[in-house]
């Protein structure tokens, strides 16, 4: 068998299995850190609102849950928006509210930790994670580009990297970071 009819042979025989590579997003990616928990409406428009979002703006939020983030970014302010979940059955609610939204133009959801997702596109990342994980995220964070607004709602960076801004929304904490 010449070289090429083994390769051949060999596409062949990989290809079926090809198709399900596209929904490898749908299996687990690890075990989520924290327990999902929604950030009411009314904080997630003050998120948005004290990070200036705008029409040129990409807004990642890590650990989207059901998008809301993402997709009132698009509905209100004309923003891109990206979701980044670990778990599946989210991501399926998220695409369900994005699409009653009408907003699938503008917002997606990547199954993904969020520990390795590139963030170098994001001009603002909203967060709503444990404090440990906001810490472990503080380095990469720290590197994206000057002007990159993030805000996380409930937990700060702690003592060695202090907000620029907090809100107090009903008792629910609200910090900004730029950065410069």
């Amino acid at each position: 068998m010449t070289a090429r009819a083994l390769w051949a042979f060999a596409a062949c025989a990989v290809a079926p299995f090809a198709a399900f590579a596209n929904f490898a997003f749908f299996a687990p990616v690890k075990p989520p850190d924290v327990r999902y928990v929604p950030t009411p409406q009314n904080v997630v428009d003050e998120m948005l609102e004290m990070a200036h979002v705008t029409a040129a703006d990409v807004v990642y939020d890590l650990g989207s849950g059901d998008g809301r983030i993402p997709i009132t970014a698009a509905q209100k302010y004309g923003a891109r928006g990206v979701g980044i979940e670990i778990e599946p059955r989210l991501i399926e609610i998220a695409n369900e509210n994005a699409a009653k939204a009408h907003v699938l133009d503008r917002v997606w959801f990547i199954q993904q930790d969020l520990f390795e997702t590139d963030l170098t596109p994001a001009t603002v990342v909203t967060l709503y994670l444990l404090p440990r994980m906001n810490q472990r995220l503080m380095p990469k964070l720290k590197r994206l580009r000057p002007g990159t607004r993030i805000v996380s709602h409930y937990y700060d960076m702690g003592p060695e990297w202090p907000a620029d801004e907090s809100r107090d929304i009903n008792s629910l904490m609200i910090y900004l970071w730029t950065i410069k």
